[in-house]
Parts: C-alpha cells; sequence; structure tokens
C-alpha cells in the first residue's frame, strides 16, 4: 500500500505518519517512512535526532554519481534516470521496525527546477511508490504539486489531514483541486485535534465532496508537541489503519 499525507502545516500529517507507519509495522508489514516535507520533522516523530541521519538532497557526491553529473552550476549534462535501486536498503533509519528515509530540502537556486538533486529525489520516490511491495507512507509538504504524473499512478490514498480551522478547511480544498486533475483516485480525510466523533462528524459537513472519512484523532497536547502518543490516539490510529485497508 502506498500513502501521501497532506495537509497545512501544523494540523498533525507528521504525527499521523509516524503513528500509522509503527501502527503497519506493528502488524508485520514491511514500512518505508518518508519524510518529503522541506521542513523535515519526521526524525523527532521516531524520537531520533535530526543530526543522526543525514537527507539525501545533501548528499552531494552520491547524487553526482547516480546522476552522472560532471560540474555544477546552469546548463550541466545529467542523467535523468538514475540507478535508485539500492537506495531505500543502504540508507534508511531503521527505528521502531519502521524504515526511515529523509528526502531533504533542495535549496540551491532554481530549486524547483530539474537538476540533478531534484531528478535523484524524484526517480527515489516513484521507484519506492511503483517498483516495491512495502507499506510507503510520505510526509508531503503542504500540497501535492511535487507528486509527479506517473507517481500518482501508484498511490494508493491520498490522506489530507485537517483540523477544525477556516485555514485548514480551504487547504483541504485546494488539495483536493489539484489531486483531482493529476486523476488521483481515493482521497481520504483525517480530522485532528477535535475533542471527539460529534465534533469530527459536525466539521465532516464543512470538508469537500468526495473525500472518504478516515477517521479522527483526539487534540493531544502531548502528541503534538513530544509526538508521546496516548492510548486514545494510538486506539483511533488503528482504525485509521482498518479503514485504509477496507477492514470497517
Amino acid at each position: 500500500m502506498k500513502i501521501a499525507v497532506s495537509g497545512k502545516g501544523g494540523v498533525g500529517k507528521t504525527l499521523l505518519v509516524a503513528a500509522l507507519s509503527r501502527c503497519f509495522a506493528e502488524n508485520k508489514k514491511k514500512v518505508f517512512a518518508i519524510d518529503a516535507d522541506p521542513d523535515s520533522n519526521l526524525a523527532l516523530a521516531f524520537g531520533v535526532s535530526e543530526k543522526r541521519i543525514e537527507p539525501l538532497a545533501n548528499m552531494r557526491q552520491l547524487i553526482r554519481e547516480r546522476t552522472e553529473t560532471s560540474s555544477e552550476g546552469w546548463g550541466v549534462m545529467f542523467k535523468l534516470n538514475p540507478n535508485v535501486e539500492d537506495i531505500p536498503e543502504r540508507y534508511a533509519y531503521e527505528v521502531d521496525g519502521v524504515k526511515l528515509l529523509v528526502l531533504g530540502a533542495v535549496r540551491s537556486g532554481g530549486g524547483g527546477c530539474a537538476c540533478p538533486e531534484n531528478v535523484f529525489l524524484r526517480t527515489l520516490i516513484n521507484h519506492l511508490v511503483l517498483r516495491t511491495d512495502e507499506v510507503v507512507i510520505m510526509d508531503m509538504e503542504a500540497g501535492i504539486e511535487h507528486l509527479g504524473r506517473a507517481t500518482v499512478m501508484g498511490i494508493d490514498w491520498l490522506i489530507v489531514v485537517v483540523e477544525p480551522s477556516e485555514a485548514s478547511l480551504q487547504t483541504a480544498y485546494r488539495i483536493k483541486n489539484l489531486a483531482e486533475e493529476i486523476k488521483l483516485k481515493r482521497i481520504g480525510v483525517v480530522i485532528n485535534k477535535v475533542k471527539n466523533e460529534e465534533e469530527a462528524k459536525n466539521y465532516l459537513k464543512r470538508l469537500p465532496e468526495g473525500v472518504v472519512y478516515l477517521g479522527w484523532i483526539p487534540f493531544d497536547e502531548g502528541a503534538m508537541k513530544n509526538y508521546r502518543f496516548s492510548s486514545a490516539v494510538e486506539k483511533n490510529i488503528v482504525r485509521i489503519m482498518d479503514a485504509l485497508l477496507g477492514r470497517n
């Protein structure tokens, strides 16, 4: 199963990715958790210092070798289909039965262009989504513009995480519209930071039509600050996993 998680910054995307990854791992699944948000926090959600994991985007020598880049700067020639098959196993950090990969941000000038770093990272995402049998859960930035059209073909679920706020609601509408434009088939929503299911379902009425309600996560200050999950949070994460698998 391949899952992309998006939403406005601060709504709890990283919380959901970490908890859901652990949940799948506890159910004997091989799991890759991918930090694809340039504002990387997924390692912290697993209790791992960011200093212990070097983002792949920072591995300049590796990227140069795989893309066969001979020099740096504008107008350089490089390989558009680098070999990345060994990257997930070689460079993932294993924690709690989950293999964690931090992609990092491309901070060079023209970071949005087809530079070697972007080509390398996008090829890696395509490989994980299209060519592997593992569960892959990606923590995305607030949008899906960085999902390539080829990658979309392999995504089983796009989960939009929302909270009871107007800004989060508007982001949900924008993400849904973008998802439909690139033909994403299943768009689910998880409502975070609510008191109970009744409050979640009341907020659900304001969300875009056509999204699948996957569940809710109770507001938990400890989970939001230091990713220490209460039993109530963990119980609801299990329900969300079951919904993704069609068990309820």
